[in-house]
């Protein structure tokens, strides 16, 4: 009986692991027929686990030609974003959004400054000093994440197959919190494509002199 158990285990832990079947889905996303850029799309499978969530990007919001760069980023919860100045003027930067209230008071030319995210949700920065700068971060609790590019297009890879939620937020969307939520749904492997129309709002003028 022991040689017969020993025998079928070892059969058992021969066998080829299962496969791990995912796949991508391609979103192509417009308003009035235009691409839109910094569209983010993030996606919620079903018994998502919490842990520990990497972008390839850099957790950091620059200041250059008194603008933020970038415009929308990306970060998972509890990222340390930096804040560094490239102008040869000072900054104020501040926030009042819910999801993290906090203020970086003046400070100059290649210093730098960092905050803590905490919390899912949206946070909406300015400048005291500058009132065009404007930019958002986008605090996510999910792998799933990222955002359009020029041409209105972001790939979300390594999704499981089957129905999956997601959400679609703009700064300018036309929706309540600029949020549309959607079922895709995902191939077992290879690519889907998704074809979103949204509406958006016109952009304020962030353009600014020194």
């Amino acid at each position: 009986m022991r040689v017969l158990r020993s025998l079928v285990l070892s059969v058992v832990c021969a066998l080829p692991a299962a496969p791990a079947w995912a796949g991508d889905v391609l979103f192509s996303i417009a308003s009035r027929g235009r691409p839109v850029a910094d569209v983010v799309v993030t996606a919620y499978p079903e018994g998502l686990k919490p842990g520990p969530i990497r972008f390839p990007w850099a957790a950091s919001m620059d200041q250059r030609n008194l603008q933020f760069d970038p415009f929308v980023l990306i970060v998972p919860v509890g990222s340390e974003v930096s804040f560094p100045n490239r102008d040869p003027v000072r900054h104020h930067v501040y926030s009042f959004s819910p999801a993290k209230v906090f203020e970086l008071k003046l400070y100059g030319r290649e210093e730098s400054r960092s905050v803590r995210f905490d919390r899912p949700g949206v946070v909406a920065l300015g400048c005291n000093i500058h009132d065009n700068m404007v930019a958002f971060i986008k605090v996510v609790d999910t792998p799933f994440a990222a955002k359009t590019d020029a041409a209105g297009q972001l790939v979300l890879r390594g999704l499981p197959p089957g129905p999956v939620k997601v959400k679609v937020w703009h700064p300018y969307l036309k929706a309540p919190g600029n949020e549309l939520t959607r079922t895709v749904q995902v191939p077992a492997s290879g690519q889907a494509r998704e074809a979103l129309a949204i509406e958006v709002r016109a952009a304020p003028d962030r353009r600014g002199a020194y």
